[in-house]
């Protein structure tokens, strides 16, 4: 096989004739291919062509092929020099370029009503959702009323387990972002009542924002980016393992066993984590208005009874509960409905951490609208 030599070019400018540019070497791909090859020809081609009617003589080419026709084709702006000289079998080359000429893809029409069939399919993909989000609730609940009438034969290991996952081990997160927002919150708070001489009001400020709105929607946030990411996940890959179709062949209810447990068990749970994150933060606020206003903890616990009612204590719990069914089912409707494949995988996982926090936000704007009078 006969070595291949690198590809050459030589311009040697003339005067008015526009000067001479001889290539020799071999023009092939393979010989193309290097970085820098290529770099230099381009460049030397560039000023050949500037040059303006020059001579090209390209028969010292030992071989060529069509990338390499290519090259001097665009160089030559699509159409031959005026002269040129062809060793034998280049000719060819050339006259299927000419033949082809310039690729020019056909303009793409603009409809100036395109905004209604995506805004039109957005609405019938969030109708199919919402029908399926209902289909899942009734689910649930037939398979709540099973539970009810037959509990020892009920999913009390999963619901345990669930429990763990989506409770114990997020006591620690949520006790860091609870501390931290506790301090921030009374950081600021007192830096703003200093200035009108209502240091002892923090004690209102802190409890009723923390107990009543702060407390449950951190908590709910968090374990929707913690475990409904995990529960959309779990079930994804039940999906791609084809395990979901297995449970149906050996009659097991994907409700019963997967679905229900969850739901239990974040309405379990999340009430837990909310007293959690309350005492968290509050017990930060503590700390910064101790080091703020020098209230001491004492004054801040005998205050707090009194400042915040128990309503809205009991409204915090009924939002942990709520935003805690909500996250389990949003989550487990992205998961049945995940592809076995795995970029359906990572998208539906991420749809459903995003759709699950904004389904807490929309509920906890409810809450705040049905018990407006309620607490104060």
């Amino acid at each position: 096989m006969p070595i291949a030599q690198e590809p050459s070019l030589t311009f040697q400018p003339g005067g008015a004739a526009g000067g001479t540019v001889t290539a020799d070497g071999t023009w092939q791909v393979h010989a193309l291919a290097h970085r820098k090859v290529i770099k230099a020809l381009s460049a030397r081609l560039d000023q050949a062509h500037k040059a303006g009617n020059a001579q090209w003589d390209l028969t010292a080419i030992d071989s060529m092929d069509h990338i390499g026709a290519q090259l001097f084709w665009q160089a030559w702006g699509y159409q031959r020099p005026a002269s040129l000289k062809l060793a034998p079998g280049q000719e060819e080359f050339f006259k299927r370029l000419e033949a082809t000429g310039k690729l020019e893809l056909p303009r793409t029409r603009t409809h100036h009503m395109d905004w209604v069939t995506t805004l039109g399919a957005g609405i019938l993909h969030f109708a199919e959702h919402l029908q399926g989000f209902v289909k899942l609730i009734g689910q649930v609940t037939q398979d709540t009323w099973r539970f009810l009438k037959s509990p020892l034969r009920g999913p009390w290991k999963e619901i345990s387990a669930n429990i763990f996952h989506a409770g114990f081990q997020a006591l620690g997160i949520t006790a860091l972002v609870g501390f931290l927002i506790g301090v921030v919150l009374s950081y600021l708070s007192a830096q703003q009542l200093r200035n009108f001489g209502g240091d002892i009001y923090l004690v209102n400020l802190l409890g009723m924002s923390i107990i009543r709105e702060l407390g449950p929607l951190l908590a709910a946030i968090l374990v929707a980016g913690r475990s409904g990411s995990s529960i959309t996940a779990q079930l994804g890959v039940m999906r791609v393992t084809e395990e979901l179709d297995a449970m149906l062949v050996m009659g097991i209810s994907h409700g019963f066993r997967l679905v229900l447990p969850k739901v239990v068990a974040l309405a379990i749970s999340m009430p837990l984590l909310v007293i959690w994150t309350d005492c968290m933060a509050l017990i930060g606020g503590m700390v910064s208005a101790k080091i703020e206003l020098n209230l001491s903890a004492r004054y801040f616990i005998q205050k707090l009874p009194d400042a915040v009612p128990l309503a809205n204590y009991m409204i915090g719990l009924g939002k942990g509960a709520v935003f805690g069914m909500l996250i389990a089912l949003v989550s487990c409707h992205f998961g049945l409905r995940i592809q076995p494949n795995t970029e359906s995988l990572g998208r539906g996982t991420t749809t459903s951490v995003v759709t699950a926090i904004t389904v807490v936000i929309l509920a906890d704007a409810v809450f705040a609208i049905v018990f407006n009078g309620v607490g104060f």
